[in-house]
């Protein structure tokens, strides 16, 4: 099992946060992209936050947007989509939205919306 199963996503939400207002976007745009992602809603978000549930946790609870196969790209030098631990690509799929997110993608785009 990787070390991130076992991490809490509280743990790092303040790392997305940070690297959000570093790029000049916000903490609504990001929670906006974990939502879209995760099919939370704002109330769920912060619940996982604040219980400081794992990211093993997290993601079982989640009910991934089905628009997440259209999510390619290289992430820490390993192609998304070609990823086989589950977990790990879910993991994954959220790291390369949120730098999409930071690289200033327009959000339509970083949604996948058509």
């Amino acid at each position: 099992m990787h070390r991130i199963f076992t991490m809490s996503f509280a743990s790092v939400y303040p790392h997305y946060v940070t690297k959000m207002e570093r790029k000049g976007r916000t903490v609504e745009e990001l929670d906006q992209v974990i939502e879209w992602l995760t099919g939370f809603d704002d109330a769920q978000l912060r619940r996982h936050l604040d219980e400081h549930t794992t990211f093993e946790d997290f993601f079982a609870e989640a009910e991934l947007n089905p628009g997440v196969t259209q999510i390619t790209g290289v992430i820490c030098g390993v192609r998304v989509e070609q990823i086989e631990d589950p977990l790990m690509q879910k993991i994954r799929y959220l790291d390369k939205l949120v730098d999409e997110l930071a690289k200033g993608k327009p959000m339509d785009k970083v949604l996948r919306s058509a």
